[in-house]
């Protein structure tokens, strides 16, 4: 397994402190590395300045010039140049050097040879004597009142700065130590603080998985994202619960409106069976009666199961693609319809042209659900006017009304008000025309005749426009056009 895949199995509070520690560790290493650099730098530049500053004056050259220098300093030997506090040499052009000041000599470097040669003005550069210790060497040229050029080597050990560097360098990785095994506890710390509305929301989905417990609520506090993810996760759950509920009371609004036609049925088809069984006749009216029953209550539990099967079906799985199509058209074809189902009503229907995007089998039924619920409610010879103008499709009957007080439910699954439950229907005709024209990007409403006589108005507002968008190239003349 490769360490990245080994890091991913890592539990992600471990994966937490793990990363807080090595970005701890790499800027601390960095921070200590620059400072370590930059005083490094500094007592170097330090160490050269004084290099440059200790400068051995011409009499004590004259001195050296009677007295005369030696190769090596002797344990006994004065020091000619005074107390300088560093190794001085004189180096002469062919590489001889001869002992200043100091307790060592120093190799004559090429750099020094070409300095007492006049080749340059100076030079700095570190070297090592005989006996193993490292010096700075400072070289300049110089020159004794009507005597040749030469060089002046003085030098200092790099101990001076080598010792405070190493002591710097122990204290600073003792310093990233503390600092990485404080940042791992810190993150240990973040993380577990940082962490904890993560266990709570696992806590609590694990209590949901285990009881189908919809009513539990994460606590929500602060705004920032571990707040949002618990709001969010609220909202999920509440609509789960909501839609658990809705669910339960489909299933029950189901059952309670099934009962109904299939305890007839039964009824109906026990007396058939019990005449057959018994041998004794049902008198012919009473049997085409009895027919007739089971007929309707079939046709009531097709019509049925075919709205829930309507309501069931989800938003994004339409009857096919949205086109353009013509509304008045299909006013026009469900009025048609309605007016086979209504034969002794009066329907007058002023259509204007009017093109929407939807889906058009499912918009004719959401029609044909408004005209059928006119068509129920109208009294005997009434009248149902159906108008289309700047896409507002008006029905409007002369039947009984609505009370305001139920105009909130119309569009309810299953609510019929009380005036109408002994009227054939399921209660699902306007929960589906309010879905179908929803789906559409338009609305429905249900009130009271605007005229103030009796009856209702069920108004459908669809968007659209009032002539077809143009065809597309190479498109069927009067074939609809796809939505892209």
């Amino acid at each position: 397994m490769s360490p990245a895949a080994r890091f991913r199995g890592l539990p992600l509070r471990s994966r937490l402190v793990l990363l807080v520690a090595v970005a701890v560790a790499l800027a601390v290493a960095a921070v200590a590395a620059v400072s370590w650099v930059m005083v490094r730098t500094q007592l170097r530049d330090q160490l050269d300045q004084s290099l440059r500053a200790t400068n051995p004056n011409e009499q004590v050259l004259r001195t050296l010039r009677d007295a005369g220098c030696v190769n090596r300093p002797a344990q006994t030997q004065p020091d000619i140049a005074g107390n300088l506090n560093a190794t001085v040499q004189i180096v002469t052009a062919d590489g001889t050097h001869c002992w200043v000041s100091g307790r060592t000599d120093l190799p004559a470097e090429p750099a020094d040879k070409d300095v007492a040669a006049g080749l340059r003005e100076w030079t700095l550069h570190d070297t090592t004597t005989d006996t193993g210790v490292d010096m700075r060497v400072y070289t300049k040229g110089a020159r004794i009142s009507g005597g040749p050029v030469f060089a002046i080597s003085v030098a200092k050990p790099l101990a001076d700065i080598d010792k405070p560097l190493s002591t710097l360098a122990w204290v600073l990785v003792l310093v990233a130590g503390i600092g990485v095994v404080g940042a791992g506890a810190a993150g240990l710390w973040v993380a577990r603080t940082g962490l904890r509305p993560v266990d709570e929301l696992t806590a609590t989905v694990e209590h949901i998985a285990r009881t189908e417990d919809l009513t539990v609520r994460i606590p929500e506090e602060g705004d920032d994202e571990i707040a949002r993810l618990s709001r969010s996760f609220n909202s999920m759950t509440a609509a789960l619960a909501s839609s658990q509920e809705r669910q339960a009371q489909l299933i029950a609004d189901a059952g309670h409106e099934l009962r109904t036609p299939l305890t007839s049925l039964r009824t109906n088809i026990e007396l058939l069976a019990r005449s057959e069984d018994t041998g004794r006749a049902i008198p012919p009216e009473d049997r085409r009666e009895l027919l007739a029953s089971v007929k309707a209550q079939m046709t009531e539990l097709a019509a049925l199961i075919g709205d829930l099967q309507e309501l069931s079906r989800p938003d994004a799985a339409p009857y096919g693609p949205l086109q353009v199509v013509a509304l008045h058209e299909i006013a026009g074809a469900a009025l048609s319809r309605a007016r086979l189902r209504g034969p002794e009503l009066v329907f007058t229907s002023a259509l204007e042209p009017w093109f929407v995007r939807g889906e058009a089998a499912a918009l004719e039924r959401a029609v044909v659900n408004v005209l059928d619920n006119a068509v129920k409610f109208s009294p005997p010879g009434g009248a149902v006017e159906v108008s289309l103008h700047a896409g507002e499709l008006t029905v409007r009957d002369h039947g009984p009304g609505i009370p305001a007080e139920d105009l909130p439910y119309v569009f309810e699954r299953f609510w019929r008000s009380p005036s109408a439950r002994a009227l054939p229907g399921s209660g699902l005709g306007l929960s589906i025309v309010a879905r179908t024209v929803h789906r559409a990007g338009g609305t429905a409403a249900l009130r009271a005749a605007s005229d103030g006589g009796p009856g209702a108005e069920a108004v459908l507002r669809i968007p659209g426009a009032p002539t077809p968008p143009p065809a597309a190239p190479g498109a069927v003349p009067g074939s609809v056009v796809p939505d892209q």
